[in-house]
């Protein structure tokens, strides 16, 4: 499925009548079985931008259309379409065992069972879900969640997947694993993947194409390829690095 996001703006009302304007008119494409790097400094408007395609938010100008359809009319249909991964907050029940808030998913969105029984056993075989499934999330690792949130956000076959931050904090081997099967995702089901990160390993393992926003503006949309030939080199860490020291002095737009 694909995703267009046409003048989107946020602004948060402060105290003291006071106006921060967070996502400043911002449009962009993101083609159907796509996986796109969506980065930019702290206090960009990575977060308010993608709570804002997933409907969390309500822009306040602009619109977000997930295949032909906008939250307005089509939100349950949307929903059902949509899966969204945030690396600080779990979707899972936090006192009761991965197994049971699985199962309360697949009711929910009424996966029939032969689905819910081969997916249980791809996530099982590629996240070992074995390791951890009978135990409730407050006594898994952080890397255990994320393993087990990725299994609840892809259970009922979303086209398009949201991750924001799905490796911070975690260790190396699984980090890999969930990058792995992230692809793995992508390249099998041709879901549509929006993926939030600071770490340049993600983007440089999983995406072909970036969007990079700063202060809340859009400054790059393209391919990884070309904007690593914008700036002269391959390593994508010390472009991100200057492309971030620019949005300081003010001048972060890239040609």
């Amino acid at each position: 499925m694909s995703i267009e996001v046409n003048n989107l703006t946020k602004i948060y009302r402060l105290k003291h009548g006071q106006k921060k304007l967070a996502v400043d008119n911002i449009s962009f494409t993101i083609p159907d079985g796509e996986i796109i790097g969506f980065i930019g400094p702290n206090g960009a408007g990575k977060s308010t931008t993608i709570k804002m395609m997933t409907g969390i938010l309500v822009p306040d100008n602009g619109s977000v259309s997930i295949d032909g359809l906008n939250f307005k009319k089509n939100r349950k249909e949307i929903m059902m379409k949509t899966g969204v991964v945030f690396g600080q907050k779990s979707v899972l029940c936090w006192d009761i065992p991965v197994i049971d808030s699985l199962k309360l998913f697949r009711d929910m969105y009424r996966v029939p069972n032969d689905v819910y029984k081969e997916n249980m056993a791809v996530f099982t075989e590629i996240l070992g879900l074995d390791e951890f499934i009978n135990q409730p999330p407050r006594l898994l690792s952080l890397g255990q969640r994320m393993k087990a949130d990725l299994t609840a956000s892809l259970i009922y076959n979303p086209d398009i997947l949201f991750l924001d931050e799905p490796t911070i904090g975690i260790d190396v081997l699984s980090k890999e694993r969930i990058r792995q099967f992230i692809k793995k995702t992508n390249e099998e089901r041709h879901t549509t993947i929006i993926l939030t990160t600071h770490d340049v390993s993600d983007i440089e393992s999983l995406c072909e194409k970036m969007i990079i926003i700063d202060k809340g503006s859009l400054i790059y949309d393209g391919t990884l390829p070309k904007l690593k030939s914008i700036y002269r080199t391959t390593d994508l860490e010390e472009i991100i690095k200057k492309i971030y020291l620019a949005g300081e002095e003010g001048n972060a737009k890239i040609c």
